[in-house]
């Protein structure tokens, strides 16, 4: 019996009020994993998370939201897992990717890329954060088209403090 390769896990983070640029790259970055068989995974709840759900299930793809509650899910995630957890459910969504692309965002979406990189997680951002260890991308072909060649894996960045405290 052959065995399977495993399906890659993309997670898309971003904001939950996001403007309509965001909007529209998250929905394409979605499209374009469902075409490419990958497994989406995001926050579950509206903007980008919503978007990238809804490009997803307009493409026939698989998607999972990880919510900070037990309730307010949007339609377009096929799974929904019910944390009650709050912003420490972002931990559990980059934990659970292979690679994260990150399209605008505000500060949970920070610490959602600071969790990635920390994890050694390949990183890949559309007019996100400017983090050492993210790689920018101009377009969502662009972002999804290095998620699929696992171009240019993430550089965990530490201060000096870090590296002492990890010896």
């Amino acid at each position: 019996m052959a065995a399977l390769d495993k399906i890659k896990q993309v997670a898309v983070i971003g904001a939950g009020d996001c403007c309509d640029n965001e909007y529209q790259a998250a929905e394409k970055v979605g499209g374009l994993l469902a075409d490419h068989h990958l497994i989406l995974f995001c926050g579950g709840l509206g903007g980008v998370m919503e978007a990238a759900a809804k490009g997803a299930q307009a493409r026939g793809g698989l998607t999972v939201g990880i919510i900070p509650g037990i309730s307010g899910e949007n339609i377009w995630c096929n799974v929904v897992i019910r944390t009650g957890l709050g912003h420490a459910r972002n931990i559990i969504l980059v934990q659970s990717a292979d690679a994260v692309i990150a399209i605008g965002g505000s500060y949970g979406t920070l610490s959602e890329i600071a969790a990635a990189l920390k994890m050694g997680k390949p990183v890949f951002g559309i007019h996100t954060w400017e983090v050492p260890g993210v790689v920018e991308c101009n377009t969502p072909d662009d972002a999804v088209f290095r998620v699929m060649n696992d171009d240019a894996p993430s550089l965990s960045c530490h201060t000096p403090r870090d590296a002492e405290e990890s010896r």
